[in-house]
Order: structure tokens, then C-alpha cells, then sequence
């Protein structure tokens, strides 16, 4: 996998509004002591070529992938977005505790719902990081 300085690595759609608004959400609300912890990267791009590569389980996988390079850990769908939440802390830290309390197989359902319509619910966009977020993002 690619060396990254940063623990955590959330991959998304590139492609995709939503995605590109999440991870908008993720640079709003994260603390300021959080954010050297946390890096993006689209999954279109080498980073997340490379960590598909590295773990076949992820063929034909469309969702956010929250990627632990040291320890060669991906978490996907709803186990994913609840990882962001609890990196957020403060009421997102919570509620993404409280989420781990609901069955992964109902949580990815109610994932997989938002998934499909994903692409009528927020038109495409551009994700442009401010100058001080791009050294965040890998590709």
C-alpha cells in the first residue's frame, strides 16, 4: 500500500456529488487536533487502485472505504461512514457509537438504499480543497 503519513484514509467516489459533499462534511466539522490523522483520496485514483489491489475483497466495491494502511485495515459501507463519525467526535463521535449498536446487515441496507439513489439525490460536483486541505488529499 502507498505510505501515508496520516493513520486513516477515507476513500469515495470521485465521481460522485454526494460523496464529494461528505467529505466536504468531514473538513467542516472534524477538530483541529483530528486533522493530521486523516487523509482523502478518490477511489478512481493510484491510492485507491492500489489499496483495491491489495485487497481483492474490494473488487467491484462502490462505496466510502475507510483505509488504516498500518494496519492493512479497510472497513466499507456503513461500518466506513460510522469510522468518519466517530473521527468527527463530539455528537458525531456519539452517534457513531450508538450506530455500532444497530446490526451491520440493517445499518449496509439503509446504506445501500442511499448508495443507489446517490447520484439523483446531489448533481455531480467538483471537489476543490482549499489551499491548506489539498496536502490532505493523496491523488
Amino acid at each position: 500500500m502507498l505510505a501515508t503519513a496520516h493513520p486513516a484514509v477515507l476513500l469515495y467516489d470521485g465521481d460522485c456529488g454526494l460523496c464529494a459533499a461528505s467529505v466536504q462534511f468531514v473538513l467542516r466539522h472534524e477538530p483541529l487536533a483530528r486533522r493530521d490523522r486523516l487523509c482523502f483520496a478518490p477511489l478512481q485514483g493510484t491510492f485507491g487502485a492500489e489499496v483495491r489491489a491489495a485487497h481483492p475483497e474490494l473488487a467491484g466495491v462502490d462505496s466510502v472505504v475507510w483505509v488504516e494502511p498500518a494496519a492493512r485495515r479497510v472497513l466499507v459501507r456503513s461500518t466506513a461512514a460510522l469510522a468518519v463519525a466517530r473521527h468527527l467526535g463530539g455528537i458525531w463521535g456519539v452517534l457513531g457509537l450508538l450506530g455500532g449498536l444497530v446490526p451491520r446487515p440493517l445499518r449496509d441496507a439503509l446504506y445501500d438504499l442511499i448508495a443507489r439513489h446517490r447520484l439523483r439525490l446531489v448533481a455531480p460536483a467538483c471537489l476543490l480543497p482549499r489551499p491548506d486541505e489539498r496536502a490532505r488529499f493523496l491523488d
